[in-house]
């Protein structure tokens, strides 16, 4: 289909398209084997300036939105979304300092952000506290001219590789919600270290470690916006990234198809390819109908939010993720169903796809959180609604 793209957005999905045809296919099986980080791969990114796609012409930048990253992400998944998370995650870790930091914090990390010389990670998962962010336990406390942090994040992606972390700590407990506080800290702070580098299912490619912050000692003017609106930057962080997790879900859901339409097409079973057969041509058709259904909503919603203020952007953007992730599981299972026992096998990328999509159901908030909040909104604007339906 014709999304209407400018030609600038056209040359950013055939960059991205390049990158994950020359660079990523071939060692997709290889990194998720190995669980390697694709530190190789992030500076090819760098390198082609897909990093500053979103970030201001003014910190070195193309000066694009949610869209232009949306575009990058989905070419760079439809390889590996292990890979193509490191990349996003960056855009995560930034976004609060796009949205809220003062200018010389936005001057100092951003540009940097934007080259790919740092990349950044998101700071907010604990043990005890995921969808439920008021759980947060690690606490900043206010000393002088410095924050001392303590606590401990879990499975944070880009953690131990990134260099700059946005980091959700409370700083006034009495206060709940309101008592939040978002932190820049940098990857060599005292008191900031690491902890093991977790095993996953899927996206092995990606680094998902603990941040450990004891008596880690930064400098106050490391406070992103003002103390308590941690909880806001959080939500709004959220609302911009939620379409690129779409994004992710729609590039590993074509990149399934596709190779599920090339077996079909070439796998001969009583004496025809099995696309002939119509059990097989129902399921490829499911498969591409959806995909291309989950790509309308989240160009469309990319559009918007780029385009206006966008009130409703929570539920927009979690419509995204959670439309475009069950996607996802859904087209990848069935393309290891139209392989067969090949599809089982490591030797197509099906198995993988499949693995891997199943976190697009997960982080960045669970599909249940996401029909939570799109429920929650919905009562919000009928609310509004003085005519009667019935």
């Amino acid at each position: 289909m014709d999304y209407f793209l400018t030609e600038e957005q056209k040359m950013i999905q055939e960059l991205a398209a390049q990158i994950t045809k020359e660079k990523i296919r071939p060692v997709r099986a290889e990194l998720d084997e190995s669980e390697e980080f694709p530190s190789e791969i992030m500076k090819i990114l760098a390198q082609s300036d897909l990093f500053g796609l979103y970030i201001p012409e003014a910190y070195g930048g193309m000066g694009g939105g949610i869209l232009e990253n949306c575009l990058a992400i989905e070419q760079l998944a439809q390889g590996c979304i292990g890979i193509a998370t490191s990349f996003a995650a960056s855009g995560l870790g930034a976004y609060p300092i796009l949205l809220h930091a003062n200018e010389e914090q936005k001057q100092k990390y951003l540009t940097d952000i934007a080259s790919g010389k740092r990349i950044a990670a998101f700071g907010l998962t604990e043990s005890g506290a995921g969808s439920d962010v008021s759980g947060i336990q690690t606490t900043a406390v206010r000393d002088g001219d410095y924050y001392i942090l303590n606590g401990t994040k879990q499975w944070i992606t880009n953690g131990g590789e990134a260099e700059i972390y946005s980091v959700l700590a409370i700083t006034d407990r009495s206060k709940g919600p309101r008592g939040a506080s978002f932190f820049i800290v940098e990857k060599g702070d005292p008191g900031f270290s690491f902890g093991k580098k977790e095993k996953k299912l899927g996206i092995r490619a990606s680094a998902t470690r603990e941040l450990v912050f004891q008596d880690c000692r930064i400098p106050k003017d490391r406070l992103i916006g003002r103390e308590g609106m941690g909880f806001i930057i959080a939500m709004k962080t959220f609302d911009k990234s939620r379409p690129g997790i779409g994004a992710l879900g729609v590039g590993l859901a074509q990149g399934a198809l596709d190779i599920s339409v090339e077996y079909a097409r070439k796998r001969v079973q009583f004496g025809k390819p099995i696309i002939a057969y119509q059990a097989i041509q129902h399921k490829l058709a499911n498969m591409a109908t959806k995909t291309e259904a989950a790509r309308a909503l989240i160009y469309s919603v990319a559009r918007y939010m780029d385009a206006n203020d966008a009130p409703d952007a929570s539920k927009v953007a979690a419509m995204c993720k959670v439309f475009a992730g069950d996607v996802a599981m859904e087209v990848a299972t069935e393309a290891v169903q139209v392989l067969g026992g090949y599809g089982y096998m490591q030797d197509y990328p099906v198995e993988k796809m499949m693995r891997d999509a199943k976190i697009l159901q997960i982080y960045e908030g669970t599909n249940e959180i996401q029909r939570n909040i799109i429920g929650q909104e919905l009562n919000k604007e009928y609310s509004r609604i003085k005519d009667t339906f019935f």
